[in-house]
């Protein structure tokens, strides 16, 4: 592992992050272009902008889901641009919380069990991981709906799942990928309302990309990308 940086309170620093993708012999796509950002512990931000614009891109460099063609990536202290994917698998799953918008649960298993999965290879027994994911079902209105399947489910409980399931390992970060985008406006302010919980009540440190100028309005901070770059920044 590599050594850890003293960042005193940021828990995401990226410095002049380059992402480019090689398309043949002679194309290449900048997604993000010396992209250097810091989000400190308890901080609710936002990356906005329009498709293509590398805010997908960002997010998956942040979550450690993709490595940086250029800069440095350093997580909780710890500068991870160099770590085998054997330990960056670690680090994802003690700090990092993922929502996306497709949602991703397991269709063949109920709610209860697509919940579990995050902690499957933890210490815990498995009554220990079934009564926490039980927990958090019933914390978000479902627990009368532990054992149905996702295609038994609403769209904003078949999401409320996956919030779930993101906080199993308690995350210290919580990235959400457009989080409200195939629910309609009720169920979608309720996923943003028990975001909004679980960063004022718990510091857990979030981060939504969204194309949604509404949405964005929710947070502390807003990052706007354009072609690959930061060219704004809004404080609310």
């Amino acid at each position: 592992m590599m050594g850890r940086v003293d960042d005193g309170m940021e828990i995401v620093k990226c410095e002049n992050i380059w992402k480019i993708y090689n398309q043949g012999t002679d194309a290449e796509v900048q997604a993000l272009k010396g992209i250097s950002l810091r989000i400190k512990k308890g901080e609710n931000i936002a990356i906005v902008g329009t498709s293509g614009s590398g805010k997908s891109t960002l997010l998956h460099t942040i979550g450690c889901l993709d490595r940086p063609t250029r800069g440095k990536v350093i997580i909780d202290g710890e500068d991870v641009s160099s770590l085998s994917g054997n330990e960056l698998s670690k680090l994802r799953n003690e700090k990092i919380g993922f929502v996306f918008q497709s949602f991703y649960l397991i269709p063949n298993l109920n709610a209860l069990e697509n919940v579990v999965l995050p902690a499957i290879f933890s210490r815990s027994s498995k009554a220990e991981r079934e009564k926490k994911a039980k927990e958090l079902l019933k914390r978000f209105g479902l627990g009368h709906r532990i054992y149905h399947k996702p295609s038994e489910l609403s769209g904003g409980e078949v999401q409320r799942v996956a919030v779930a399931r993101a906080l199993m390992n308690d995350p210290e970060i919580l990235l959400a990928d457009e989080p409200t985008g195939n629910l309609d406006s009720k169920s979608g302010e309720e996923i943003m309302k028990t975001l909004l919980e679980l960063n004022k009540n718990e510091k857990v440190t979030l981060i939504t990309i969204t194309h949604d100028l509404n949405i964005a309005s929710y947070a502390q901070r807003i990052i706007h990308l354009k072609d690959g770059m930061i060219v704004r920044e809004v404080r609310n």
